[in-house]
């Protein structure tokens, strides 16, 4: 859970930059659609979640 939310977080700010920046582009549009099935918990967020998971678990080994 503690991910989640800092997921929620970051994607979250770096959405609110993008807007206010006015950067329209396919980056922000992927933070956008991140952001919101981290907000609304939509029945797409598990896969999300699996996806998630595993960049971060594999970003360490990196």
């Amino acid at each position: 859970m503690s991910f989640s939310i800092s997921a929620l977080v970051f994607f979250g700010l770096l959405m609110a930059m993008l807007v206010r920046s006015k950067a329209l582009g396919a980056g922000s549009a992927v933070v956008a659609v991140l952001f919101g099935f981290y907000l609304s918990r939509t029945g797409a967020a598990a896969p999300i979640d699996q996806v998630m998971a595993a960049i971060s678990h594999a970003i360490p080994s990196l």
